[in-house]
């Protein structure tokens, strides 16, 4: 369909069309001419160009700026007892590994019987820990705060409280099934 469209309109233009040939030498008339006329050369361009390099600078300058603000914007690591001083990281020391020989004497008296106290204890430890995990970002704010470390050293010492109080429920708890038994075997 397309063909027809254009054969037709060949067909119609025929005999208009210019199909002399121009003057021998027209091509170099032509030339000279372009030669003789100024050229004109984009004032926007040239004065873009100029600038060019002086864009790239300030382009990796606000670069490096942004960079930098955004890695000084990282949250700093959060301290703990331990990086507050040598003694305080022995105190932090010395009640992680109280409270994980406690916590390993806990899981060993585990029974049915005491099964629920125990739990119940997990549970106040998972507070406390949480409760810790904030005071690490308190003291991290804060700039190693006497309060603050004096709250850490006391959630230690709260932990250890929790436990002891539960193994002795636990010896109380086995003491009563103890009397029990004997009181039913007689």
């Amino acid at each position: 369909m397309k063909k027809d469209n254009i054969d037709t309109l060949f067909e119609q233009l025929e005999n208009e069309f210019d199909i002399q040939m121009p003057n021998s030498g027209h091509q170099n008339r032509f030339l000279e001419k372009l030669k003789q006329q100024p050229i004109i050369v984009d004032s926007k361009k040239e004065k873009l160009s100029y600038w060019k390099p002086f864009f790239a600078i300030a382009a990796s300058i606000v670069l490096c700026l942004s960079i930098f603000t955004v890695m000084q914007q990282q949250e700093p690591e959060i301290k703990d007892l331990a990086s507050v001083s040598p003694e305080l990281s022995r105190t932090q020391d010395f009640f992680t590994l109280a409270i994980q020989s406690e916590l390993a004497t806990l899981e060993a008296e585990r029974t049915p019987e005491t099964e629920e106290l125990i739990n119940d204890a997990l549970k106040q430890l998972q507070i406390l820990e949480a409760d810790y995990e904030n005071l690490k970002k308190d003291l991290t704010t804060s700039g190693d705060d006497k309060r603050v470390v004096y709250a850490m050293i006391s959630n230690f010492q709260n932990r250890i409280d929790v436990l002891e109080h539960v193994l002795q429920n636990i010896e109380e708890v086995k003491e009563f099934n103890a009397h029990a038994s004997h009181q039913n075997t007689l």
